[in-house]
């Protein structure tokens, strides 16, 4: 089992602190670069990045759950659930008769993300509409359901909104726990959770406390907008070697 928890490890150290100082990129850097060296099988990283992200989000919300808006949570959360299903479904039938086609749709979907994130779309004047939170709630749910990332639909909309950056964060976080939670639950009524997959998960937690506290304390010597670059990079090199593969 070491010569599968420490590398995974260091990846996973890798991916909170650029996600600690960037604010994304976790779930994507560490499924993809899991998945290129074949540590262990996409629907197991996805458990133990539903398990991590499950704790950072409650650890990060302790205390601010009355402060953002139910509302936007609520409506991006009715899309979420199907997706969820719907995602949970085909990784379980492509893992079993599509591994090399879901590997090459985790690739593109990386690259995508990471195209999506170097954009820096202007802010709207009005909230968008009810259904678009909802729609992006689907494409979250998707693909949190099939690699446990649904983060770059979320990320996109919701930091076009007219709202207070504090806002947009603390609504993201809470999808995303909610999203965790539902995905966690989905896979134990599935049958595809077990006790090595939460064992494995509770001995990551020590490396993403102790990385995100030395990305908060130590940032790399770069702009915000460099090191949203040199992150862009890795995942485009992380999707690309995927699709190679």
């Amino acid at each position: 089992m070491l010569e599968t928890i420490l590398p995974f490890m260091a990846i996973l150290a890798i991916a909170t602190y650029v996600q600690t100082v960037t604010g994304f990129a976790l779930g994507m850097i560490v499924m993809g670069a899991v998945t290129i060296i074949g540590l262990v099988p996409i629907a197991f990283t996805s458990v133990i990045i539903s398990i991590v992200s499950l704790f950072n989000c409650f650890f990060v919300l302790k205390g601010e759950f009355r402060t953002f808006d139910y509302s936007l949570v609520a409506k991006t959360c009715i899309g979420i659930f199907p997706g969820l299903l719907i995602g949970l479904i085909l990784l379980d039938y492509m893992s079993s008769s599509f591994s090399e086609i879901l590997q090459l749709l985790l690739g593109l979907t990386i690259i995508i993300a990471g195209l999506l994130i170097i954009l820096k779309p202007e802010p709207l004047k009005e909230r968008s509409q009810d259904w678009a939170f909802s729609f992006s709630g689907v494409a979250s749910g998707l693909l949190a359901g099939l690699f446990s990332m649904g983060g770059p639909p979320l990320v996109y909309l919701f930091y076009r909104q007219p709202l207070p950056l504090k806002t947009i964060r603390l609504c993201l976080l809470t999808v995303f726990l909610v999203s965790s939670v539902s995905r966690i639950t989905m896979v134990g009524f599935q049958g595809g959770l077990s006790w090595d997959m939460l064992l494995f998960g509770l001995l990551c937690m020590p490396v993403v406390m102790a990385f995100s506290w030395v990305g908060k304390h130590y940032p790399p010597p770069l702009s915000a907008n460099n090191m949203r670059r040199a992150a862009f990079t890795l995942l485009i090199v992380i999707g690309l070697g995927l699709i190679v593969a």
